[in-house]
């Protein structure tokens, strides 16, 4: 049965002037991903990831890593949302006694309730956009086959939402707890794909629980 492992990207530059670049603590996670799926020995996996540099730049550090042989490919579709465009919309004078991650969710929350756009994106659009390139992947995979996949945090929630799924509230709990680097895995069988596990981040265990980060 073919697998899909969605890998959420390394910590990004937060409070950056480009917050799209990895972090050094980042690049750390990146490599320590690769290592993990190096030990579990994928069948010839193709790789993909969304054309942000975080994502790029993760799934870069991984192939070195892990030695995967096939080129990387770039679908915009697996990209996350503009998170800065959503606080903008919905929480423009955010009040500074609620943490960011707070912020992030009720703008989520009202984002998912409205049939309107952000930055030219409806909350539907963007989690069918999520199903469609996923389902084209799983179209792809032989039996002898697996895939990786490096996406984001919001994206990985709204994939599993509709996998489940999940009201909205579900998933922005998801959203909020996924660890930077993380695995999600997808199984890909004659009746559609499952959802086996959700932010695996055990390989963040023992001496390496300090590249443990969430945000």
């Amino acid at each position: 049965m073919p697998l899909i492992r969605l890998v959420r990207h390394g910590q990004a530059s937060f409070g950056a002037e480009d917050y799209d670049a990895l972090s050094d603590l980042g690049r750390a996670q990146a490599v320590a991903v690769g290592r993990e799926l190096a030990r579990r020995d994928l069948r010839d996996p193709h790789l993909v990831s969304g054309t942000l540099t975080r994502q790029r730049d993760t799934a870069r550090l991984i192939a070195e890593t892990a030695r995967f042989r096939q080129p990387l490919r770039q679908d915009p579709r697996w990209n996350e949302y503009d998170h800065v465009a959503l606080l903008a919309r919905y929480a423009p004078s955010a009040s500074h006694t609620h943490s960011v991650q707070d912020v992030l969710d009720r703008a989520l929350l009202a984002w998912m309730a409205e049939p309107g756009a952000v930055d030219g994106t409806t909350w539907d659009s963007f989690a069918e956009g999520a199903a469609a390139a996923q389902a084209e992947l799983s179209a792809t995979l032989g039996r002898g086959r697996d895939a990786v996949v490096v996406t984001s945090g919001g994206l990985l929630a709204a994939l599993c939402g509709t996998l489940l799924p999940l009201a909205p509230e579900g998933v922005v709990a998801l959203n909020r707890v996924t660890v930077n680097a993380s695995i999600t895995t997808l199984a890909v069988g004659r009746s559609g794909t499952s959802l086996l596990t959700f932010n695996d981040h055990a390989h963040f265990a023992g001496h390496q629980r300090r590249l443990l980060t969430y945000r």
